[in-house]
């Protein structure tokens, strides 16, 4: 019995494909086509009638249906539902019943809906399909949330149209007499409407648009509009209305062969100013230039030092414009730059910081075989000018310098090798010199041109043990100790770079801490230190580095902050902590024998199914070296927690322990499902300059998911009552 179906079905087969393939010949760019089905008939006047389980394959597109019927006279089919046809990409049409070609490609579809990447769906009474481009629906509506069996309630959003076309080419769906509902209830008219598809990446059109309050500005509305110039670039103009102020926000992108540039801005008529023009404008670029070169630029410009904060572009106090040439190779590296830079701080004069910097930088390294080891050339020139040309400003009497220009050249030879002993000691040592030239203008406490050299040299030792345990767990511990000696005087050199030493794990046993060549530490130093780390296969690993600097001079121009000041450092206690259930803690302080903590900084990250935690912990001591009066202690912390997969929450804060009050917190609340995202959040600044004001602001952002082509929302789909 069984083998007689199965023989019937291949026969029925075969009847269909040999009688369409004639059929399919009569396009030219038609492919044959394949027909399946339970049951095939041959009529007598030459018709082809398909029954049960039919599927038909042409040109990549499968159709299936209930029942099919061929007209070889007029080219026809005739077919019965419920009808599904997969274009084999993104598009699904559903229907009722169906007049086609044989091409799938004209034809007239009852009760139809199209199902566009999984996201969007438009239903209609009537859908003509017009040369397998143009997709016609009538009597449309269209949404991407889901709709459930037998539930009266209407779905959050959905557009209903006299007639859309679907451009499946330009992946373009224009609306005539569009009605864009809440719940049900009407809220716009639109005559006109183009939305692109959710296929397509990249197209000229509305995005997003924001709605929010601030204390400063009222209440406003951001709608941001996408212009496509290209394949390779675009413009986003993002109109900022409010009671206060009247903004043009921009976005401007371009790629090229070998690079591409990015820029961002605003230019504003506000009443926080009134009468005056404010904006500002960051760019940055990258491109790659023959020779392995690089030209990277940074532009950061703005009208006023409080624009930035009052409008939340940036919370930046000081702006950086950079242009480099660089290129970096296995024993070589070079660069080029000039930085430009501006302060936004109400106690800083841009006429007497340094606001002009040209530095250019070569190291070369080599291995001589007849020395062994490596050896190490670099060269630096650097210069920073003020705008001032004053000696001194003439009203204090610390005779402060205006108008101080600076410029160095530094030269260093360095040589390297390292030995493994019999008994696993390593062994390394390091010697050479550097030469440095400094000259000084409009500064007469300061010799015009002085000139050094500085002879170096180190000897270091470590003993690195490891240990295996059970579990495939490595144990790493490393002690080490180096000798190094610095030789040649200061130089009586202004300190201008060198202002913020950091002592830490990472230049422990360097022979000079300071950030700049402007400075070099001198005399006989000490530094010893241990190192243990632990990994394993389940992901809880470990580090803890401690350590101390003992010297046989003390250098004031260490500040008091870095714990380097003394002949006896403070203590570096350094640990990491990674475990696989998603906590990650860092941390960092300086203290020294009798436990005075000069430095602490603690961060940490706990993500797991539900929650998402980071946090900050920072200390600093009181430091007059470093513009700090009062000591500084703070906390930041952040939270997203997850109600469903539908709702979360979000708060943060961040505390200054000294001042006792709240610098900044935010709460906030969103809903995301497949067809709309919602977010609500308020943020209260507190001001710690003179220039602005403490501000409260309010953001509501309502988007409609289903017209990009990112469908992240899937994983937010509902489910219906009932159903999976």
């Amino acid at each position: 019995m069984v083998g007689g179906m199965l023989k019937s079905w291949i026969v029925a087969v075969a009847v269909g494909v040999m009688t369409l393939l004639p059929l399919a010949a009569h396009s030219q760019s038609a492919k044959p086509a394949t027909l399946i089905a339970d049951d095939i008939q041959l009529t007598r006047d030459n018709k082809l009638i398909a029954n049960g389980n039919v599927e038909a394959f042409q040109n990549g597109q499968i159709l299936r249906a209930s029942r099919i019927t061929y007209d070889r006279a007029n080219g026809k089919l005739i077919i019965e539902g419920p009808i599904v046809i997969d274009d084999g990409k993104t598009l699904v049409t559903i229907a009722d019943q169906a007049e086609l070609d044989e091409g799938f490609e004209n034809g007239i579809l009852r009760g139809a809906r199209i199902v566009i990447d999984q996201q969007l769906q438009l239903a209609a009474v009537e859908m003509n399909r017009v040369g397998g481009r143009y997709n016609q629906l009538y009597k449309v509506a269209a949404t991407a949330c889901r709709i459930c069996e037998n539930d009266p309630t209407p779905p959050f959003w959905q557009i209903r149209a006299k007639r859309v076309v679907h451009d499946t080419e330009e992946k373009q769906l224009y609306f005539d007499n569009a009605q864009l509902r809440i719940l049900g209830v009407p809220v716009m008219y639109l005559p006109r409407l183009r939305l692109p598809d959710p296929t397509l990446e990249r197209a000229t059109g509305f995005l997003i648009p924001s709605l929010f309050t601030t204390s400063r500005l009222g209440t406003g509305v951001k709608v941001p509009y996408f212009i496509r110039l290209g394949d390779h670039r675009d413009l986003t103009l993002t109109p900022f209305l409010s009671a206060n102020t009247r903004t043009l926000e921009f976005r401007y992108r371009q790629k090229f062969r070998r690079g591409g540039i990015t820029a961002i801005g605003a230019i504003t008529r506000d009443d926080l100013q009134p009468g005056n023009d404010r904006g500002y404008l960051f760019a940055v670029g990258r491109f790659d230039l023959k020779r392995d070169f690089v030209l990277d630029f940074d532009i950061e410009a703005t009208s006023d030092n409080a624009y930035l904060d009052q409008y939340d572009y940036s919370d930046k106090d000081r702006l950086d414009s950079e242009v480099r040439i660089s290129r970096a190779r296995r024993d070589q590296y070079v660069a080029a730059s000039f930085i430009n830079l501006k302060t936004l701080r109400d106690d800083e004069d841009n006429d007497t910081i340094p606001t002009n910097v040209v530095e250019a930088t070569f190291e070369q390294r080599f291995f001589p075989k007849a020395l062994g080891g490596e050896l190490r050339l670099s060269a630096l020139a650097h210069a920073h000018e003020r705008r001032s040309t004053a000696l001194t400003d003439g009203s204090d009497a610390d005779s402060i310098v205006d108008g101080r220009d600076v410029y160095r050249a530094n030269a260093t030879v360095d040589w390297r090798r390292n030995w493994t002993l019999a008994s696993g000691v390593q062994l390394q040592t390091e010697l050479g010199f550097a030469a440095d030239v400094f000259n000084i203008n409009q500064d007469p406490a300061f010799t015009d041109s002085q000139t050094q050299v500085t002879p170096f040299g180190a000897v270091s030792l470590r003993y690195p043990l490891v240990r295996y345990d059970s579990g495939g767990v490595v144990h790493h511990v490393e002690p080490v100790v180096q000798l190094g000696w610095t030789g040649g005087e200061d130089l009586n050199i202004p300190n201008e770079e060198s202002t913020r030493p950091e002592f830490d794990e990472g230049n422990l046993l360097a022979l000079s801490r300071f950030a700049t060549n402007d400075r070099r530490e001198r005399g006989t130093v000490l530094a010893y230190g241990v190192s243990w780390s632990r990994t394993a296969p389940d992901g809880w690993d470990s580090a803890f580095t401690i350590g101390q600097v003992l010297r046989s001079e003390a250098d004031a121009d260490f500040t008091k902050t870095s714990g380097l000041s003394a002949t006896s450092s403070h203590f570096l206690v350094a640990g990491e902590l990674r475990m696989n259930a998603g906590l990650s803690v860092t941390g960092r302080s300086i203290f020294n024998e009798n436990f005075d903590v000069a430095k602490t900084e603690l961060r940490g990250d706990w993500r797991f199914k539900k929650i998402a935690l980071s946090g900050s912990y920072v200390y600093l001591t009181s430091d007059p070296d470093e513009d700090r009066a009062n000591a500084n202690s703070e906390l930041d912390l952040n939270g997203v927690f997850a109600l469903d997969k539908h709702w979360s929450l979000s708060a943060g804060t961040r505390y200054d322990f000294d001042d006792g009050r709240t610098a900044t917190a935010n709460v906030g609340i969103a809903y995301e499902n497949e067809c709309v995202l919602m977010k609500f959040r308020v943020l209260r600044e507190y001001a710690t300059s003179a220039s602005v004001e403490p501000t409260t602001n309010v953001g509501f952002t309502v988007a409609l998911n289903g017209f990009s082509s990112q469908a992240g929302g899937k994983t937010y789909t509902r489910s219906c009552k009932g159903h999976t």
